[in-house]
């Protein structure tokens, strides 16, 4: 039975596990070189595709076309059209299993990624822990195309070339002669947050360094005050945020030398252009299957355990534990500068 010629890739959102699918697809593609892929997503993260080979994106239009369920039955009648072969769920939720249990139906081969909620819920319990290792989501993902037919090998991974800076952008980033940081301070929820007081140390402590720039990352008129506030008058410190579109932003960062995220979309975007990648974690942590792909274990950073024992208490954030809202503080600013230092000599 030959290969399938043509796969659709189902990845909605968000944000950070989208970019997570993106080194996948190119080993996919480099692999097998003969197969057609369209990712289908929101059309933000289109960007995240540009320049992989063989790779035809697909914006599901949530909010009118694709709305509700006589939405994803226009979103498959779309889709059919495409002529695909097999089905790729690397979401899976309700709406992706509408769509490709309609493909199955159809006579078409389906597979869909396993979350791991067990394994995830155990590593989260407040009571009767268990603090083991989740599959990472890529490795997960790797399973899924496995089950239509295809081994691919991430032991090597191939990384897109710097992007070509427009003068637009060298206009605020200015040319690069120094080594370039980029730094995204904020999370969807407080619990992955850096104390503001304490990165602001660290900005401080990176500044020091001429032969350094610090570009800071953000979105929305509050952080973007925040972020202001953390440039702090250091001339080798610019904010970004809000001063560039999103395709010119990931440009940038395709540049850096390494990034200082939280656990966040901006970590996993970085680890898509082969960034080196400093991650700070607070209430989740790398176990739970989203350290960012390709980096070495201990560029994970994470809260003290032996002080915070029921560490992690959430997978996404988004749950409070009493007692625990301070245990970020035990990731001390010089620790992160080390690191971030010691990233640069390698």
């Amino acid at each position: 039975m030959s290969k399938p010629k043509h796969i659709l890739v189902i990845r909605l959102s968000a944000m950070g596990d989208v970019a997570m699918t993106v080194p996948v697809l190119r080993a996919l593609v480099l692999q097998y070189p003969e197969v057609k892929i369209t990712v289908v997503s929101r059309p933000f993260f289109q960007p995240f595709f540009d320049g992989i080979p063989n790779v035809n994106f697909f914006g599901v239009d949530l909010k009118e076309r694709h709305k509700g369920f006589l939405g994803l039955l226009r979103l498959f009648s779309d889709l059919r059209k495409l002529k695909i072969d097999v089905v790729a769920d690397l979401h899976n939720v309700l709406r992706s299993k509408v769509v490709r249990t309609l493909f199955l139906l159809s006579g078409k081969k389906v597979a869909a990624t396993d979350k791991g909620r067990a394994e995830k819920k155990a590593l989260t319990s407040l009571t009767n822990k268990v603090f083991a290792l989740v599959k990472p989501m890529v490795e997960r993902h790797v399973e899924t195309l496995k089950q239509l037919g295809f081994s691919v090998d991430l032991m090597n991974p191939q990384f897109p070339d710097k992007a070509i800076l427009s003068d637009e952008i060298l206009s605020i980033t200015g040319i690069k002669n120094q080594k370039w940081i980029g730094i995204a301070p904020f999370a969807q929820y407080e619990s992955k947050v850096y104390p503001i007081d304490l990165m602001q140390q660290v900005i401080d402590g990176l500044a020091k360094n001429k032969n350094q720039k610090i570009f800071l990352f953000g979105g929305g008129e509050k952080e973007i005050l925040m972020l202001n506030q953390l440039q702090n008058q250091h001339e080798n410190v610019i904010v970004l945020a809000g001063k560039l579109r999103f395709n010119e932003e990931l440009k940038v960062i395709s540049n850096l030398d390494v990034m200082l995220s939280m656990d966040s979309g901006n970590s996993h975007i970085a680890a898509m252009f082969g960034v080196k990648v400093i991650t700070l974690w607070g209430a989740t942590h790398p176990f739970a299957g989203f350290k960012p792909f390709n980096q070495p274990d201990d560029f994970c950073v994470t809260a003290d355990r032996s002080k915070y024992p029921l560490l992690p208490t959430s997978i996404y954030g988004n749950k409070k534990v009493e007692g625990y809202e301070d245990v970020m503080r035990t990731i001390l600013p010089k620790e992160i500068i080390d690191k971030i230092e010691k990233s640069q000599q390698n």
